[in-house]
């Protein structure tokens, strides 16, 4: 087989391929099979009709086209293989000549990976947040963790921001009831922005016993989109009181005796985990530095795939919402127009990440264990909530092994360049990640810098 590779842009080629009738014939004997199986000739039993009774009765072109469909496709992945490009689409393929019994030749244009050089990133400057612990920081996470064991308590009041309120609701057009927009006991934050426009204005100032109306855009259901008259009648109004911090708070909310154990806890805790958010940022920022120094063309199908990908989970997410378009995105607090302008510079920058990442795999020479695999389905099977052998099932069923392979691996390139930078925080201090790595850790840990960023994250989760 000969291949010749003609550049038509710096992101799309065209390979030329001869291939000798001989490397065909594999393919061939196999066509023969399958035609036999599939015809039925008098005298003969299925599958045990000979090629030249076939040829006879339905022509050389069956068997040909049959040929061709089994080994064009692997005489394809050869070629690539061969001249070492890197696809990112799917290619258009033509057999442009046949020699029956001489040789074929067929045409591939396919978009690919353009060539660019990574530049040197070692002892690229990257600065992170400081990892210093402030009385504020302590102080809001004693916050948030009061407010977990906060109660609430009924009052003889109109109701205000920050109160909950238990209430009935329904929804009337020109007079008449929308059965599905109406709802009983339902427990609401005021001032939390109900996808409900007119909601929170109208429940403040309200007091138990009293109803209420407000014309408002229906979100969801069959009338979605339409304005009604939606009607509130509070049932009870109570306040948010938050325990004292004390050293019983201390003992209620923690394994802690005293209020001032419980500090020093959230203080080493908070630390803990700056420190990681050093590394993640460091690695971040190590690659956002190499993507600023290179230009690299994108392939136009590549790009749009990428798009085309996040507007369909954007489509899936509204629809599983139950909301309407509109609704979904006031939810966000973003429109339709600024997610798709996201989606292009985000779409971009994830293929170059890629294109990046992959250079440094295969220049490092990094692989993937059988361990890191197992670690890989175990920690995603925990976040989705289901067993990891269920996962690994169905990774192995889908073919997309390769796929968690290619996300471990680049995790590993993203280590590789956090680890080559020069690292300072935003106070000028420098910051040793194998220091952190130690503390994190401990000691073992120096041994196993390449562990995933994402792993850092999810270390920080569970803390």
């Amino acid at each position: 087989m000969k291949t010749a590779v003609e550049e038509l842009s710096p992101t799309r080629v065209k390979l030329t391929v001869e291939v000798p009738f001989d490397e065909l014939r594999p393919s061939m004997d196999a066509a023969y099979k399958k035609v036999a199986q599939q015809v039925r000739v008098p005298g003969f039993r299925p599958g045990k009709v000979p090629a030249r009774i076939i040829e006879q009765r339905f022509g050389r072109a069956v068997v040909l086209e049959e040929t061709l469909n089994d080994a064009v496709p692997k005489l394809y992945g050869q070629a690539v293989d061969e001249v070492d490009v890197f696809p990112v689409s799917q290619p258009d393929i033509e057999v442009t000549r046949i020699d029956d019994g001489e040789q074929i030749e067929f045409t591939a244009e396919v978009d690919i990976r353009p060539n660019f050089e990574v530049p040197d990133y070692a002892g690229v400057e990257v600065t992170v947040d400081s990892a210093e612990v402030s009385d504020e920081d302590v102080d809001s996470q004693l916050d948030a963790l009061r407010q977990r064991f906060a109660t609430l308590t009924g009052v003889e009041r109109a109701a205000t921001g920050g109160d909950f309120v238990v209430m009935d609701l329904r929804a009337e057009i020109n007079g008449e009831n929308i059965e599905e927009q109406q709802a009983n006991e339902v427990s609401y934050e005021v001032g939390a922005g109900s996808v409900l426009q007119g909601l929170d204005d109208a429940l403040e100032g309200m007091s138990a016993g009293e109803e209420k109306t407000f014309k408002t855009e229906l979100v969801g259901g069959e009338n979605a989109g339409e304005e009604a008259d939606v009607i509130i009648n509070v049932k009870s109004v109570k306040e948010k009181v938050l325990p004292e911090l004390d050293d019983e708070f201390a003992q209620l909310a923690s394994e802690f005796d005293t209020l001032e154990e419980l500090k020093n806890s959230i203080r080493e805790q908070a630390r803990r985990n700056k420190l990681i958010d050093q590394v993640v940022q460091a690695r971040e920022n190590a690659l956002d530095a190499v993507l600023d120094k290179i230009d690299i063309p994108l392939p136009d199908s590549a790009l749009k795939a990428e798009v085309d990908a996040r507007k369909h989970n954007l489509d899936h997410q509204v629809a599983e919402s139950g909301l309407s378009r509109d609704a979904f995105f006031r939810l966000y607090q973003t429109t339709e127009e600024e997610r798709f302008a996201e989606f292009e510079t985000n779409s971009a920058r994830a293929i170059k990440v890629g294109f990046v990442l992959d250079k440094i795999v295969k220049a490092e020479e990094l692989g993937v264990s059988e361990q890191e695999l197992t670690n890989f389905v175990v920690r995603r099977a925990m976040e989705m909530g289901v067993q990891p052998n269920e996962l690994a099932k169905h990774l192995a069923d889908n073919d997309q092994l390769t796929l968690a392979m290619v996300e471990i691996v680049r995790d590993k390139a993203k280590s590789v360049l956090g680890d080559a930078a020069k690292v300072v925080d935003s106070d000028g201090n420098e910051v040793d990640l194998k220091a952190i790595y130690t503390e994190i850790n401990g000691a073992e840990a120096v041994e196993e810098e390449d562990e995933s960023s994402e792993e850092k994250a999810d270390d920080k989760a569970e803390a």
